[in-house]
Parts: structure tokens; sequence; C-alpha cells
């Protein structure tokens, strides 16, 4: 894709606006940079997420494996979990050095991993030491530092509980706040359930950027389209997308005419192909297996000729141990094939 420059705050009519308007979600076990690798091709302008990332891991694990990632996956954003003023400011720092263009703190995944260390989720009861996270994080980084939350959390009033954290975060410095409109329910829902179960509510949201005309407001939960994204762009700063992006990815191919407003090119997935093939084939020669990059590709040509063809392929000749590219061109011949025949 092309060479996009990194994210930058300016002011346009009174907003402190972030420049990227459309965002793929940090997703765990997901969003890693194979993951990413893919969706910069089909998109040069979606801000683009890594998985979170503990802070603790980040000051004392291996840096290069956590944090790495391929230069054209700008612009990209480190999230961080942890509630510790002092350790999010170091992983921060640290995230920073290796040339992220955001740090984002996750105050909304309610996985058992992160109720156990009092992080995630959990923060929404402690906005006091969310700001203090922030504040930390904002005193060592020059680069962006942003929140993403739920509405709430249990019992927890959202219209309370959200206007609290906007305050708190926004009074330290904070550069935006995506949040994700349902509520987490940390006792008796799972963090599958979480994902559906909670209803969502994007008049909530909506409230909120009313309340805060100035600065950045995003959106994310249950967008499954480019479509209802557009409309929801008519309300906030920003919109997320997260499932729908990672088992459809080739709407991504949609977003850059989206921002926009149809003047960019769209992505060939061809080219796309293409792209994937050479990056997986460095990859297996640096040690890596074909399915570390195919298994983000499954979904890439849903709902078109071929495509079941295509998922079995990479679901099973591209998880052998000495699988190469060549499976991910024999997969993708099984959709030219029969895009071919249709189209006659």
């Amino acid at each position: 894709m092309g060479d996009w420059s990194r994210i930058r705050t300016v002011r346009v009519d009174g907003l402190k606006y972030h420049a990227h308007r459309f965002a793929v979600a940090p997703m765990m076990d997901w969003t890693d940079r194979h993951c990413r690798f893919l969706h910069r091709q089909l998109s040069g302008r979606a801000l683009l997420y890594t998985e979170m990332v503990v802070a603790d891991a980040v000051i004392h694990g291996d840096r290069q494996r956590l944090l790495g990632f391929d230069a054209c996956e700008h612009p990209v954003a480190l999230q961080l979990g942890g509630s510790d003023p002092a350790k999010l400011a170091d992983a921060a720092r640290i995230g920073a050095a290796f040339g992220y263009d955001e740090i984002n703190l996750n105050v909304g995944c309610p996985s058992d991993r992160v109720q156990s260390g009092t992080f995630g989720a959990c923060l929404m009861k402690s906005p006091a030491l969310v700001s203090d996270c922030v504040d930390a994080m904002k005193q060592v980084v020059e680069i962006p530092v942003t929140v993403k939350c739920r509405l709430g959390v249990d019992d927890q009033d959202i219209e309370t509980a959200l206007d609290e954290l906007a305050d708190g975060v926004f009074t330290r410095g904070a550069d935006a706040l995506w949040v994700h409109a349902r509520k987490a329910w940390l006792e008796g829902l799972s963090p599958k359930e979480n994902r559906d179960i909670p209803p969502l509510d994007y008049e909530r949201v909506y409230r909120l950027k009313a309340r805060y005309p100035h600065w950045f407001i995003g959106l994310n939960g249950g967008i499954n389209t480019l479509h209802e994204a557009e409309l929801h762009l008519g309300h906030v700063d920003g919109v997320m997308l997260g499932r729908a992006a990672y088992h459809t990815p080739a709407l991504l191919a949609g977003v850059d005419r989206l921002l926009s407003h149809g003047k960019a090119s769209q992505a060939d997935l061809t080219t796309v192909i293409d792209a994937m093939a050479e990056y997986a084939g460095q990859h297996i020669a640096a040690g890596g297996r074909l399915s570390h990059v195919t298994r983000h590709m499954v979904g890439l040509f849903h709902g078109r000729p071929g495509a079941r063809r295509y998922r079995q392929i990479l679901s099973t000749e591209a998880t052998h141990a000495n699988a190469g590219p060549e499976v991910l061109h024999e997969a993708f011949s099984v959709v030219a094939v029969a895009s071919d025949a249709q189209a006659a």
C-alpha cells in the first residue's frame, strides 16, 4: 500500500482530531502481525491495532516477538493491558521506541485473565486509576495515548460511569476514547457472551460525543458493514470494526474509498494474494509456517464463487509442515476460475 503518514493530532474546527476515522479493533489471538499485514494490503488508511499486550510482558519479555511489526503496517497502535501507572509508562516508552504510532490502554476486555490481573474492563470501576495511567504514559511519550473502554460494568449506571471515565482521561490528556457500546458483565457471563449478550447502546456513545464536541470519540461494537460505519460517522468521530473485519476481511478493501468519498482506488484481491504469498514465503524462510499467515485469510473470499473450496485448501493443505506459498496460489486459482465461469 502507499506510504501513509503516522498518526497526527491536529485541530479541525476546534476538534482535537485523531487523524484516522476507521480502525480495526484489537482482538486477542487474532490481530497479530500477520493479520495486520493482510489488513494493510486491503486498506492503507485504516488504523490497525495489536492484540492486547500486558505491560509486564513488554518490560520483561521477548520484545521483538511481542512488539515486532512490518513497516508497512503503519499506522499501527499498540494496545497495552495493566493497571500500574509506572509499569504502563515503561511499556509505553518501549512501544514508542519500537515505532508504534499510538499507545492504547485496554479498559474493556472482560476475559478471566484480565479480571485476575485487575485490569481491562475491571478498570471501569476505578476511573481515577485509569486517569493516573493515562497521565503516566502521556508524561513519557510524544505519540497519542488513547483509551478503549466499555459503557460500564455489572450494575454500574452507564450514564455516570462513562461520563466519569471520560472526564478523567480527557482531563489528564487522553487523545481519544474508543467506546465499545456494550456493558461488560464480569460476573455471570463468559468473555464470548460479553461480545453478544449485553445489548448495544449506540445512542449512549452519541450522547457522549455531544458532551465532548472537541474531543475524539470513536465507536466499536456490532458494526458489520461499511454502510453501518458510514451512518455512525454522522454521530461520532471514528468507527472500529472487529469480528466483521476479521471474518470478512475483503470489506476492508472499501475503507479507503469510504474515507476519501470515492476518490481512492479499491484494493485488487489478485494483488493482495500476490503480496501475501511473497510475505508468507519470507515468513517460512525465517522459520515460520504457512498456516501462521493463512489462518487469517480463510474468510477473504466469503460469499464469492469458489470460496468454499478456497477455505478447504487453506484449512487442510496450508497446515502441512512443509506447505509453501504455492498453496495460497492454488487456493486462489479456484476462486479465479469460479469467478470467470460465473462471468461467462
